[in-house]
Order: C-alpha cells, then structure tokens, then sequence
C-alpha cells in the first residue's frame, strides 16, 4: 500500500514513500544507513587521532611564558601542587606571610633570589608579562620570561635545575659540561683507553718473559739427581780423608792427586770437577 505524506522540507510538494516495509529492508533505511556511516568514520577519526605522532614531552604542564616573582619562586621550590593555596595567602603581597608556611622557608629565600636580582638589572623584568625596557615598574606588577628566568638560573644557580626550567636531559648533564667539551672529554677517554689497553699487552708478555726466565733459574738453581750424587760422594771422600790425615797434603792439588789416586773408578771424582766444585765451595764460603 503506497503511502502520501506532506514534504517536511516546507512547501506544498507531496512525497511518496515506498508502499511496503519490505522495501525498506531490501533497500536499507537511508537514516540507519547514515548513522551507521556517520559513527564509523568517527570511530576511525579517533582511532587515527589515537594513533598520531603526539608527543607529550612537547609541553611543559608546569612551564608559563612568563612568572611573577611568587610563582617562579614556588615552581623553584618544588611546590607547585599547593600554588593556589601559597598565592591565595599571599593577598596582594609579593610573598605570604612567614608564619604561614615557615616549613618552607627557601620559598621567601628564592623570591628575595629574584627580587634582588631584578633591582641589580641581572634578571630583565617586564609589566604584567609585557617588556618594560628602562621603566619603572611596581613590584606587585614585576614579571619575567621564561627564557630570560632560565638563562639567569643557569648562569647564577648552576646547581639548581628546578623541572619547570630545564627538561630531564639539561637536568642529567653538569652545567659546566657542553658539546664540545663533552666530545673533548671522548676523545681523551678513547686515548687513555688505548694507552691502557697497551700497557695490559706490555704487562702480559713481561710476565710471560718473566716466567721463562723463572724457569730457567730454577733449572739452574736446582740439582740434578746425578749432580747431587756427585756431590755426595766428594763429601764422603773428603770426610774419609779428614778422619785420616796424612803428611803431605799440604795443598788443594795435593788433596786433589790423592783423592785421584785413592778413588779411581768413581763417577764424578775427576780432576776438572773437584776443582769446580772446590771453587764453587770457596766462593759461597766467601759470599756468606
């Protein structure tokens, strides 16, 4: 059945609707349809916002373009979690009174910091943000940039790196420290490097050097079984020939020829090795 209804657009135009329901499900409801289309691409807005390149180290939640005394000194602080509270007992002074907060006693000693120094011309002060070069400007009215406030911080203060002023890598980095000194400080670090890596490899062959030469010591030092022998059987024919003392060994050769000629056959009883070993014996005497 064909339905008539008036054109809700104005006018006297006549629409005619689709003369069954059917027809909308065959066809799809043109408002559903829409909607439907409507939400996806919003859907996918978001997803494309939520998936954008934001970053959110861009900001500074605690950074202004500009501060009065009060509020850079209680940034300084730290204690921006209770700046309404600091500001709404201050009133209409530069600083609220001491008995308020006397357990943060750098917060009045960071705000006369600033004072002073906009009334030594070493920080620039402006009117209510605006620059104010050369002019008189009330104190409850004195600002100063954000800029111009690090700069003077960094310059007086190195030491103190409060977060609304340097970001977490000029926090981490000594003031003194720039690019050119750090790539200084590399390269002598890469030097001094090398120049220890050398004297490990020196190290290590002297030790190597000093073992072998150890070594060949001890095997110099050291008896042989056979040199040992040898040594034990002179001992025990000087020790046979002292008990039976005799005329005419007067001398080392006299007490030489008759060793010879009393013990012929005996390994290491020969003339170039008792006088060796005779020296030897009178040099470590000596030496003792």
């Amino acid at each position: 059945m064909t339905r008539i209804k008036a054109c809700p657009y104005g006018g006297n135009g006549l629409t005619v609707l689709a003369p069954a329901r059917h027809a909308n499900r065959k066809a799809g409801n043109p408002t559903r349809l829409l909607g439907l289309s409507i939400y996806r691409d919003s859907a996918k807005g978001a997803q494309t916002m939520e998936n954008s390149t934001y970053n959110p180290k861009s900001c500074n939640n605690l950074e202004k373009p500009y501060y009065t005394p009060l509020e850079a000194a209680l940034r300084w602080c730290g204690l921006h979690a209770h700046e309404q509270e600091i500001i709404k007992a201050a009133g209409a002074n530069l600083t609220p009174p001491r008995t308020a907060f006397p357990h943060w006693p750098c917060l009045f000693a960071n705000v006369e910091k600033i004072l002073d120094a906009m009334n030594c011309g070493e920080l620039a002060m402006g009117r209510d943000g605006m620059p104010a070069i050369g002019q008189h400007v009330a104190p409850y009215r004195r600002t100063t940039r954000h800029s111009e406030l690090k700069a003077w911080m960094a310059k007086n203060y190195p030491d103190q790196k409060p977060a609304f002023l340097f970001d977490e890598v000029e926090r981490s980095t000594h003031s003194a420290i720039n690019k050119e000194a750090f790539a200084a400080l590399q390269i002598e670090l890469q030097a001094r490097e090398a120049r220890i890596e050398k004297a490990i490899d020196a190290y290590k062959k002297m030790q190597i050097k000093n073992a072998a030469l150890q070594t060949e010591l001890d095997k110099k030092t050291e008896s042989s079984p056979r040199e040992r022998a040898t040594l034990m059987r002179i001992i025990a024919v000087l020790v046979e020939l002292a008990i039976t003392p005799r005329n005419g060994r007067t001398s080392e050769a006299a007490l030489i020829d008759e060793m010879l000629k009393n013990y012929p056959e005996k390994e290491g009883i020969s003339k170039t090795t008792l006088q060796q070993k005779f020296a030897e014996a009178k040099r470590i005497c000596q030496s003792d």
